[in-house]
């Protein structure tokens, strides 16, 4: 969002902001045109079409998607779940059910882990209240779930992306680039200076160090949508398929060609 917030970029756009699964609803309910989407409601919503070549993905430990659990995960049964973004709650459900033993018994809640660990094995946690957890004097089991898709599937994990409603596209500025306009504003994002400002200035409201916010912005979020991401897209989609958490795997629908390139964090 660098350029929405710090350039030009806001001016062609009416912003709102709120959680990931929220914007799918607005786009959903045509009360947005284009939103920062949970991967597996892309398969829900029809009529839309990703912008290329951005994504949230991670290449191995996400670090804000972690199970938290006063058992080991072999011994867990109930799960309250962060109803922050479906996709995080999809990746959980598909972790126990084809690596972990087979399903578990899940419950949405609102996101504060003492509360969510009163009545169940472990809690899933999603975004801010992931990273308040300390990694190193927790008293439960902590389990990144970026890694442990990586580790049981080899490949990355594709959290959320760009959508654009296909029918907002005709409204469109004939001078306004869409795909350019993000995929410019994620560079911007990422230039050194940038993610020393938003090291600064995010630190505090988290109550983390700026070098933990460094190395969470530099080194655990990925932020293109290459081929090696669109494999573990494919294949998280076919596994949520599989378990009938959607219907059928949808064809990714890219806004203009695609050519899937390096790798830029």
């Amino acid at each position: 969002m660098w350029d929405f917030e710090h350039g030009s970029a806001g001016a062609h756009f009416e912003i709102a902001y709120t959680i990931p699964s929220k914007c799918a609803a607005a786009l959903a309910e045509d009360r947005a045109d284009i939103g920062i989407i949970p991967a597996v409601t892309y398969a829900e919503i029809p009529g839309l079409v990703i912008l290329p070549r951005i994504a949230i993905a991670a290449k191995d430990y996400v670090r804000s998607i972690l199970l938290v659990s006063k058992k080991p995960l072999e011994d867990v049964r109930t799960v309250a779940t962060d109803i922050s973004s479906r996709t995080s709650v999809a990746l959980t459900q598909i972790l126990f059910a084809k690596f972990y033993g087979g399903n578990r018994e899940f419950t949405p809640h609102i996101p504060d882990v003492n509360e969510m660990l009163k009545n169940h094995d472990a809690t899933l946690l999603i975004g801010d209240s992931a990273l308040q957890i300390s990694l190193h004097d927790s008293p439960y089991y902590l389990y990144d779930l970026g890694h442990e898709w990586k580790r049981l599937t080899g490949k990355p994990f594709v959290f959320a992306f760009w959508a654009v409603r296909m029918d907002a596209l005709q409204q469109q500025p004939d001078e306004l680039d869409l795909a350019r306009t993000f995929q410019q504003s994620r560079d911007h994002g990422l230039e050194p200076e940038s993610i020393a400002r938003l090291a600064r200035d995010w630190g505090p409201r988290l109550g983390l160090t700026e070098a933990e916010v460094t190395t969470y912005l530099t080194e655990n979020i990925h932020y293109t949508l290459d081929r090696e991401n669109h494999a573990g897209l494919q294949l998280f989609l076919q596994f949520a398929q599989e378990m009938g958490l959607i219907a059928s795997v949808p064809d990714l629908r890219f806004l203009g060609p695609v050519a899937f390139g390096g790798a830029r964090k």
